[in-house]
């Protein structure tokens, strides 16, 4: 089965974006935009800065038309992101399980550089890896482990779309030796991970233990690139939930130090001789 070809929440971000920008081009204050309209004067606002779950078709064609919008295409092509941004993704059947929307942007992304220092990233885990460390020692319903591990599992059809993104893992050696589930897992696993990396979109690169500190030591991210239309997106996994990162200056920062781990890391090449030997060691 095909991952979807859109996401709801890209396009009613962009849709947030587009608006923001429309308004400003008709030089009308957001107040202003709330009094003409008859709105709450805090609704603009939630618009604009994406705070809205299901966009109104009818609110979208008002401020187009207070904004002097008439181009018909441009017009047809904000009611359509508006329709699309009321569709149910497919993680709206895995709420119960998914902790944060980072699938939501995934669906969408054009390219992902994703740096993990204690797991296999999530797109690259095998079923038996992902159930042992949804387990982790802790006492957890089997049902429920196999929900979570249905849904990682449907996160990575991504890769089966007819556009697929662009993925490249940089993984901390330190996540390579845990054998999560046992041997037997974790080589099928470390298997699992050589055999993606040979996939024309997919890079990976093992940053070893022997650098010592490296520019990542506060933790794992991923840096997600869109289109034009969207803005690029930093996403940094908390125990109290996703952080989600915008603005050139804060997303060139993680972009620099994407690059340094990148340049610390073994190269694809020998990163690759690695997993095979690492293989070989528990056979």
């Amino acid at each position: 089965m095909k991952a979807s070809g859109h996401s709801p929440t890209v396009r009613r971000r962009r849709l947030s974006k587009a608006l923001l920008a429309f308004r400003r081009q008709a030089d009308l204050r957001a107040e202003e935009v709330a009094r003409r309209l008859g709105w709450q004067a805090s609704k603009v606002t939630r618009i604009e800065r994406n705070e809205w779950k299901l966009p109104s078709v009818g609110d979208v064609l008002d401020l187009l038309d207070l904004y002097d919008v008439t181009d018909k295409t441009v017009r047809d092509a904000m009611i359509a992101l508006a329709r699309q941004a009321r569709q149910r993704g497919w993680w709206e059947e895995y709420r119960d399980v998914l902790g944060g929307a980072l699938p939501e942007f995934e669906i969408e992304a054009r390219t992902i550089r994703t740096f993990e220092t204690l797991l296999v990233p999530g797109l690259l885990q095998t079923a038996a890896y992902a159930g042992a460390v949804f387990r982790g020692g802790q006492a957890i319903d089997d049902e429920l482990v196999e929900r979570r591990v249905e849904a990682r599992l449907t996160r990575q059809r991504i890769f089966d779309s007819d556009h697929p993104p662009t993925l490249w893992a940089v993984i901390d050696e330190a996540a390579l030796l845990k054998h999560a589930g046992g041997p037997h897992t974790m080589r099928a696993q470390l298997e699992h991970i050589i055999e993606m990396a040979r996939r024309p979109k997919i890079g990976v690169q093992v940053l070893p233990n022997a650098v010592g500190a490296h520019a990542s030591m506060s933790g794992p991210f991923s840096i997600l690139e869109f289109t034009e239309a969207d803005p690029t997106l930093v996403y940094v996994e908390t125990t109290t939930g996703d952080l989600f990162v915008e603005g050139d200056e804060a997303v060139s920062r993680y972009t620099l130090r994407y690059d340094h781990l990148r340049a610390s890391a073994l190269s694809a090449e020998a990163s690759e001789k690695y997993l095979i030997d690492l293989v070989g060691q528990l056979k």
